[in-house]
């Protein structure tokens, strides 16, 4: 038997389910569900990517919180519903899922955004000029516009939309300003020398100017959804603004806090994170004119995806080098920011309380902390709330014909599980 304690969290727009769950199950699970398909490229050509297993399993005694299940059957015919279940990804005879084959399909539209960039930023000021060509050129995956592209497409193909509305296109260029202007803002608070390689804005210009640009590119953006004249979509995205102050709030405020708890870790990472694909994706389906049902499906998929993405991210700060990270491993730690590794951690091991409170003020004691965190199994029941963030993200494009776009779509969610496999 499974017992299960669930609640919600409302955000004022959405509620996150979760569960806490004292799992005890003897059942076994070991199937699988291989898919051979052909992707369809926009412009009519195929190519064939060979074969995928996702297997489930069930585990035994495993104690965790994690998000809420549906039906199982909506996620992958033959798996038995009400069954703990963990994804895991196999290589197979597929080729390998990078951001560059994810992209493939709506290329030709992240080339256009790019041209457009840092055009709409504006010319008004030079030095706001420069500090936005610094962050547009340091590149960067482009993960955001890409998903409204592809949720835009997918979409469309439901209302059969034959091409994109420049509201589409206007809505991608938008998100990526807002997320570039939280990027500059990021790195004046965290202190960050550099971004993707190069120096941050506030680096190359002072703090000053970088909070400036950072605030002159919201406001940028704020003006061009404005004349979307979707109000719809104007308070969907105007509230993610909104919500990256919350989560820096909240964030500040609980620093070293050992009794922070699973569901407010999630919140933040809502706010920081998750909102924006959010908003993003459900967006995206607006434009399309798809009901109001489907277009909640994508606002979930870019929540749950969103939620799978940031808890990677902070799996990774323990387990990657920091040649990888690009910064010392352990760095949320040593700040005070206690992730979903940390909070798992602190279940099982007290010494860890008592080295966190003392603000690593011992030499040795962050190092003896993450090797705590990584001792007691906090990884791995990190790694287990990412993989049932992902079921849940995929559950949400069952409304969606089978396209190229939305198997796209999917594999956004096994990339991001495969950075931890």
């Amino acid at each position: 038997m499974m017992s299960m304690t669930c609640r919600s969290i409302d955000f004022g727009r959405t509620v996150l389910d979760l569960v806490a769950c004292g799992c005890s199950s003897n059942a076994l699970l070991d199937r699988s569900s291989i898919r051979n398909y052909t992707k369809v490229n926009s412009k009519g050509s195929s190519r064939v990517y060979g074969a995928r297993k996702l297997v489930f399993r069930g585990r035994d005694r495993t104690r965790c919180a994690v998000s809420s299940m549906k039906a199982a059957e909506t996620l992958l015919n033959g798996v038995p519903e009400g069954l703990p279940r963990v994804l895991e990804i196999k290589e197979d005879l597929r080729r390998p899922i990078s951001l560059t084959n994810l992209f493939e399909v709506v290329a030709d539209d992240l080339l256009t955004l790019n041209k457009n960039l840092q055009s709409i930023v504006g010319a008004e000021n030079p030095v706001l000029m420069s500090a936005a060509e610094q962050i547009f050129g340091a590149g960067g995956k482009r993960m955001r516009p890409a998903l409204v592209f592809l949720v835009s497409r997918a979409t469309a193909e439901v209302v059969g939309l034959k091409e994109l509305t420049k509201e589409h296109r206007r809505l991608a260029e938008i998100i990526e300003m807002i997320h570039t202007a939280s990027l500059i803002h990021d790195d004046v608070l965290d202190e960050s020398d550099m971004r993707r390689g190069k120096e941050t804005v506030h680096q190359m210009f002072g703090t000053r100017v970088a909070v400036l640009a950072g605030d002159f590119m919201f406001a940028q953006s704020s003006w061009y959804l404005a004349n979307l004249e979707n109000l719809q979509v104007i308070k969907l995205i105007s509230q993610v603004i909104k919500d990256f102050a919350s989560g820096e709030i909240k964030q500040a405020s609980s620093l070293f806090d050992c009794d922070v708890k699973l569901d407010e870790y999630l919140i933040k990472s809502y706010y920081k994170t998750a909102s924006l694909i959010a908003a993003s994706t459900k967006g995206a389906a607006i434009f399309s004119g798809v009901d109001n049902n489907v277009a909640e499906k994508m606002y979930d998929y870019g929540k749950n995806l969103g939620l799978s993405f940031q808890i990677v991210d902070d799996i990774l700060d323990f387990t990657q080098s920091a040649e990888q990270l690009g910064k010392p491993a352990g760095t949320d730690l040593a700040k005070g920011n206690l992730t979903a590794p940390v909070i798992f951690a602190l279940e099982k091991e007290p010494k860890l309380r008592d080295i966190i409170e003392s603000e690593f003020s011992e030499t040795g004691s962050l190092d003896e902390a993450i090797e705590l965190v990584k001792s007691c199994g906090g990884i791995e029941q990190a790694q287990e709330l990412a993989k049932e963030k992902a079921h849940l993200a995929i559950q949400n494009l069952e409304c969606l014909p089978r396209t190229a776009f939305r198997l796209a779509l999917e594999d956004m969610v096994m990339f991001n599980l495969e950075r931890i496999d």
